[in-house]
């Protein structure tokens, strides 16, 4: 009892001091300017919207199987690793013979195609995007829907939620228009050509391509990559974000970091957290963190390097990129692919791997990690977001925060919704769970609005 005191005194000193003495309060909003990110071509620009189709050349096709065919041998795993030394060789050399040869790469073309797919150059940066209109939208509201992907997703990610977002519900008197964008240097959106494209930066040319469309209002939705550029643009352009839907709330400024980590430590019955119960330890999660993080500090520092290998090599793409959507939908590391086929078919990952492979964009995409590394984006990360807000929080995500910790940066924050399961690619995991968050979530935001409307109307006249 008396170390648990002496614990508790000590760490609540530090808490306050650090609070109060260490660290900058300041919500001061950067101006950020609008580049254009590839100069020279300012004259060549064209602002309208065309209609595109993602195509798989045959002569593309014909690279591709011959790479896959005479991919070398692989070096067998050590026995009863599963993936905790990465990508198990096993599970890939059956996931390259599948790509190879029983892949329909037509009837897969097709079904990438299967939605509205446009292009249009903002900043001079040529856009990708789906643009998916409601179903059965007589007498709803139709509410612009922004979806954002992360890396190493696509827009690929959202195919099974669209048609629950776009198909009205007859208890609601709403419906959404999703428009979905590939991210700039993602998919077949093109990539800058000079430095500092950073996702604050992406969260200004996305606003300008929501405007380009004719939305100066709307909401926004995103995970991984696109829940930090919806932060950055809730806190950047309130006046246009209608309020925001995150399947990974983060919180990254050091005093709620520490908080979170006291909290942690104490009982339940006097700790701020409740019952609520993260998923790891804080020293359980600084381990994960130091283990699974090695492909972030490439990816932050030389992804030219490792962009030259994946560009190079189907193989080596799909080592890369399969090891994360396995390692994040579930955390036990010595399974082999037992979760590959409960939560994602061989085709739905192909066709993720497919939106790098033919347009060659895995180098360009990676860039957004060194790029992130700069000054006014952790200016960013510990600014307060006061628009309404949500969180969908799936359990095997990489982490989940107490809804008190939330509030420290979510400062409206009108929901907060545990799932039953699911993890970091939570709209291709479990689009269900999904869908019915953003529709119950956006409902309360819709009913807020109205309230907060008819408050200000109450308002005005009594002035009167």
């Amino acid at each position: 009892m008396g170390y648990f005191l002496i614990t508790l005194t000590v760490g609540l000193a530090v808490l306050i001091l650090s609070r109060y003495c260490c660290f900058n309060t300041s919500d001061s909003v950067p101006q950020m300017t609008e580049v254009w990110w590839t100069p020279g071509t300012e004259k060549l620009a064209d602002n309208k919207v065309k209609p595109y189709r993602v195509s798989f050349s045959q002569e593309m096709l014909e690279d591709l199987k011959y790479r896959l065919k005479h991919t070398r041998d692989l070096t067998p795993p050590l026995q009863d690793v599963g993936f905790s030394y990465g990508t198990n060789t096993d599970v890939l050399r059956k996931f390259l013979d599948y790509w190879a040869n029983d892949y329909d790469f037509r009837k897969r073309e097709d079904y990438i195609n299967q939605y509205p797919q446009f292009k249009t150059n903002v900043q001079g940066l040529d856009i990708h995007f789906l643009r998916v209109k409601p179903k059965n939208a007589a007498g709803k509201r139709v509410l612009p829907l922004l979806m954002l992907h992360g890396w190493p997703g696509s827009v690929i990610e959202f195919y099974k939620v669209i048609p629950m977002l776009t198909t009205a519900r007859p208890e609601r008197d709403f419906v959404f228009e999703v428009i979905a964008p590939s991210l700039p240097g993602f998919g077949f959106s093109s990539a800058a050509t000079i430095r500092g494209l950073s996702s604050t930066n992406m969260a200004v040319v996305l606003k300008n391509f929501m405007l380009r469309l004719g939305f100066d209002k709307f909401y926004v939705q995103g995970g991984d990559w696109g829940a930090i550029i919806n932060n950055d643009m809730s806190i950047l352009f309130p006046q246009h974000v209608l309020g925001m839907h995150s399947n990974m709330c983060t919180i990254m400024n050091l005093w709620s970091m520490l908080k979170e980590t006291f909290y942690s430590y104490l009982p339940s019955s006097i700790s701020p957290f409740g019952d609520f119960k993260p998923r790891l330890s804080p020293k359980d999660q600084l381990i994960f963190t130091l283990r699974e993080s090695g492909y972030f500090h490439i990816q932050a520092t030389k992804p030219d390097t490792i962009g030259v290998a994946l560009a190079d090599s189907p193989a080596g793409l799909a080592s890369y990129i399969v090891e994360k959507y396995w390692l994040i939908t579930d955390y036990s590391k010595f399974k082999e692919d037992s979760r590959f086929e409960e939560k994602f078919t061989y085709d739905e990952l192909i066709d993720i791997l497919m939106m790098y492979w033919v347009p060659n964009s895995m180098t360009t995409a990676m860039r957004i990690y060194s790029e992130w590394i700069s000054d006014h984006v952790f200016n960013m990360l510990r600014l307060p977001i006061k628009v309404p807000s949500a969180c969908a929080q799936f359990p095997n995500e990489i982490k989940v925060h107490a809804t008190n910790i939330l509030k420290d940066r979510y400062l409206n924050l009108v929901r907060v919704t545990p799932m039953p399961r699911g993890g970091h690619f939570a709209a291709l995991e479990e689009p269900k769970l999904f869908a019915d968050d953003v529709w119950a979530s956006i409902e309360e935001m819709e009913v807020l609005k109205k309230k907060t409307k008819e408050e200000k109307n109450e308002g005005k006249k009594s002035d009167l």
